[in-house]
């Protein structure tokens, strides 16, 4: 029988540039999932205003989509924004925080949305 001599453990250095990889990743996806985000946003924000077009108004859309007016008017603003070249990502932001979260999913989203903390850079 031939003895199996067992691996080397990875040295400190190897250790940290893996959980770097690791973080960069985890940022890469939440960067990219909040792109989605506010795409998504960006078309509800289109759905609404056009919902409040076809119902004639705020109030008409409002009592059909099951969203406060505010909601509505949130959403419009965003549209307004975005039409007129203000295409910020911070712009959204503002606009979902005015808007009341209609369900206990979307407010969780929402939340952690806003809880995010930023990443904490790792010394090498």
């Amino acid at each position: 029988m031939t003895s199996q001599t067992p691996e080397k453990s990875p040295s400190r250095k190897q250790r940290l540039q893996e959980k770097q990889r690791r973080q960069l990743a985890v940022v890469d996806t939440i960067d990219k999932a909040e792109a989605k985000l506010r795409k998504a946003e960006a078309e509800l924000a289109e759905a609404v205003a056009e919902a409040v077009e076809v119902f004639g108004s705020e109030q008409g859309a409002s009592e059909e989509l099951g969203l406060s007016v505010d909601a509505i008017r949130g959403f419009l603003s965003l549209v307004e924004g975005g039409a007129s070249g203000a295409d910020e990502p911070d712009g959204a932001a503002e606009t979902v925080e005015t808007a009341p979260a209609q369900s206990p999913a979307k407010a969780k989203v929402e939340a952690k949305a806003e809880a995010k903390p930023e990443p904490e850079p790792v010394a090498v």
